[in-house]
């Protein structure tokens, strides 16, 4: 029988309705609280006057986009200044990631990019972090239930994470009302962000036998439910779209992912949206992946079940379900690869960068240059 660990949030909460408990929640586990938050969901002004009511100490960090290095600097001193005693991100993943990493660094010594993977040394070692409470607004990421938060570094025009099994929420709370009338595109690039990440934890050569139960029951009704809130707006789905990012984002954690992940670690780094990049490349990666287990080099059999599940998801049972997928994304208007910053003269260089990001490594099979260059040209 196949090993496994498994790491998760302390605890969580999942349900419609269920954020009604969040202040509540919060104070129990800190009175002085910096609230890292977007500004696109009004519910988060709600919590604010509750947490201050029931006697909370708070600030707030507003989150601007995916973070960067300064942006997480900022934020860290902001925290420390504060003597924050946990820190709550309500948003999207950028807005989770931003918390998460707020919540690593502020008790740690040195600057961030010390703790992260940039190739001149060893990453440093966090201390303990501060309590970490995630809600999210989306479902895409889930950010939610991973122990890595996504840094971007412009000087190397990469995304690199900061990684430890620490920064795993100590609660999260995910309400699915939250992300009631997303816009459509904002649902489609981060809806196939959480199916990527289901396929390619299902598919990683790390998967093991709780990933694969969790990824094998929601690739299909995420797809589908994808598929109908593409045609309007569904509170099924949307329940549905929640659960499967919370659950993609347990199967990375405790598997991997692979070259389309890899790719837009490199990608995302000029600039790009991440939901978006993925669902632009699923289906390449699928295609290409699919050739090199062809020639005897990994399971068949699980390419031909996510094309299956794939295909029946978006009404097309029986057919190419990698083929469906290129249909759908076009005919909702996810944007092309050039329209997200990628240009055929930087290709080889995006290839080159990918083969040594840390998500290729858990590819299903080595994948070569060539292949990834055929990949990006294909999508």
């Amino acid at each position: 029988m196949t090993g496994f660990a498994l790491t998760a949030p302390n605890r969580t909460i999942f349900g419609r309705g269920c954020r009604v408990t969040a202040a509540d929640e919060i104070a129990r586990i800190g009175t002085r609280v910096l609230l890292v938050r977007g500004r696109s969901v009004a519910w988060v002004d709600e919590l604010a006057a509750e947490l201050t009511h029931s006697g909370c100490c708070l600030q707030v960090v507003y989150s601007a986009g995916e973070p960067d290095l300064d942006d997480v600097r900022n934020a860290v001193a902001f925290a420390r200044g504060h003597r924050a005693e946990c820190i709550v991100s309500v948003g999207g993943g950028a807005t989770l990631d931003l918390g998460k990493a707020v919540a690593g660094l502020c008790v740690s010594e040195g600057d961030v990019a010390e703790y992260l993977e940039l190739g001149n040394s060893s990453p440093r070692q966090l201390k303990d972090p501060l309590p970490f409470i995630a809600i999210p607004t989306t479902a895409g990421t889930g950010a939610e239930a991973t122990r890595n938060a996504v840094i971007g570094v412009p000087e190397k025009q990469l995304k690199i994470s900061l990684r430890d099994p620490r920064l795993l929420p100590n609660l999260a709370i995910v309400d699915p009302a939250l992300t009631d009338g997303s816009p459509k595109a904002l649902t489609l690039a981060s809806g196939l962000d959480a199916i990527t990440q289901l396929i390619e934890s299902y598919l990683c050569n790390r998967a093991n036998p709780v990933t694969d139960a969790l990824c094998e029951a929601n690739i299909r009704p995420a797809m589908a439910s994808l598929h109908r809130l593409m045609e309007n707006e569904n509170i099924k789905a949307r329940d549905e779209m929640a659960r499967a990012s919370y659950l993609s984002g347990l199967a990375l954690s405790n598997s991997g992912l692979g070259i389309v992940h890899g790719l837009a670690s490199v990608i995302g780094g000029r600039g790009a949206a991440h939901g978006a990049i993925c669902g632009r490349l699923l289906a390449s990666g699928l295609s290409v992946n699919f050739g090199a287990v062809t020639r005897g080099l990994g399971n068949v059999e699980r390419f031909h079940k996510v094309n299956e599940w794939l295909a029946d998801g978006l009404g097309n049972s029986g057919e190419d379900g990698v083929l469906a997928l290129r249909s759908f994304v076009d005919a909702n208007g996810l944007p092309s690869l050039k329209d997200l910053g990628v240009l055929n003269a930087e290709i080889e260089e995006i290839a080159e960068l990918a083969l040594s990001a840390s998500s290729t490594k858990a590819n299903p099979v080595k994948i070569q240059f060539e292949e990834i260059c055929y990949l990006l040209r294909s999508a």
